[in-house]
């Protein structure tokens, strides 16, 4: 990387100098008969793209670097103007047309400094969209990672009370569990599943949470509208879900509901989950891990492109959730 760094600046300063001289010849050009012969009219023109070009060198790797770059301005603008005076003195060899050198190489180093903090603007912009998807492609992972046994955590949790309640149905569950977990296993290496996949995966799992539920809980999952070929980030809904199963009907004996309803309109997609609360259920402990790993990725995933809203009243706890998935088909 540092090689290929110093090798483009070899190149851009060889550029550079290439077009400084053929600037110089050119605008020189109408008084080529002024010269007796045409190496000295082009040995003219070299001459002074040397002295610009290093008065510009001088400038870009020794004056900035060393004192404009540390904030040592006025040692800076000292060096600078003393460091014209030298070159155009040097030029002319009496201080009379002194003057007209120096301002033409006060010009010339303007517009070199101009180019200069230009270039530099866009590889320190360029390396920091590089460190910005960098960061982002690792937080995401790591949301990622921690979705797995969050999600597993809670499915264990519910084959753990069938078996104390000696159920029949515990080997049928653990089976689902396991498709569930091949399911998530094999989606977290996508950046995108298709939606009608993710919806099943739901589906799959509150028929799960209705056998250990048993008759305790009523679940609505309802879909309409077409979903095309659309796609979502994997496991991006369930944790909406596990809260509206954790702190409703599994916090409490008596009969509670969960309504889970998708509608597709165009590319957006609206996400509803509705679950009564028990009497008493601290609002602190409402969201947990889950919520905030999903907030994150809707974040990082759908920036300007979700609305999340969620109502805690008295009875009901209620998550609105509208995404436009134009960016997953994108990524398709």
């Amino acid at each position: 990387m540092f090689n290929r760094s110093i090798k483009n600046t070899i190149l851009i300063n060889i550029g550079a100098f290439l077009l400084v001289f053929m600037l110089e010849t050119l605008s020189n050009l109408f008084f080529k008969d002024n010269f007796e012969t045409s190496y000295l009219f082009y040995a003219h023109g070299l001459n002074y793209t040397f002295m610009i070009m290093g008065f510009i060198w001088v400038n870009h790797f020794i004056l900035i670097p060393f004192f404009l770059d540390k904030k040592r301005y006025f040692i800076y603008g000292i060096l600078l103007i003393g460091s014209l005076l030298i070159f155009s003195y040097l030029r002319t060899n009496n201080w009379s047309g002194t003057s007209k050198i120096f301002f033409f190489l006060l010009y010339t180093t303007g517009a070199g400094m101009a180019v200069f903090f230009l270039r530099r603007n866009m590889i320190i912009q360029k390396e920091n969209e590089e460190k910005e998807k960098l960061q982002k492609e690792m937080e995401l992972t790591y949301l990622k990672e921690q979705v797995n046994p969050h999600f597993l955590f809670n499915s264990l949790n519910s084959i753990y009370s069938l078996a104390r309640q000696q159920s029949p149905e515990t080997p049928d569950v653990v089976m689902q569990l396991s498709e569930l977990m091949r399911y998530q296993l094999e989606s977290s290496k996508k950046n995108t599943v298709l939606l009608k996949e993710e919806l099943e995966f739901i589906e799959n799992y509150l028929l799960l949470e209705e056998k250990r539920l048993s008759k305790r809980c009523t679940i609505e999952f309802l879909i309409s509208g077409n979903l095309l070929e659309l796609r979502i980030a994997p496991m991006l809904l369930i944790p909406f879900v596990e809260n509206a199963v954790k702190h409703g009907a599994q916090s409490t004996n008596e009969h509670s509901t969960i309504d889970v309803s998708v509608s597709i309109k165009n590319t957006t997609l609206y996400f509803c989950v509705v679950n009564s609360k028990p009497r008493m259920v601290p609002a602190s402990k409402r969201e947990g891990l889950g919520l905030e790993n999903v907030r994150r990725r809707l974040n990082l995933l759908y920036p300007n492109s979700y609305v999340l809203k969620i109502d805690d009243v008295e009875k009901l706890y209620r998550v609105n959730l509208s995404i436009d998935l134009t960016a997953s088909i994108v990524k398709k």
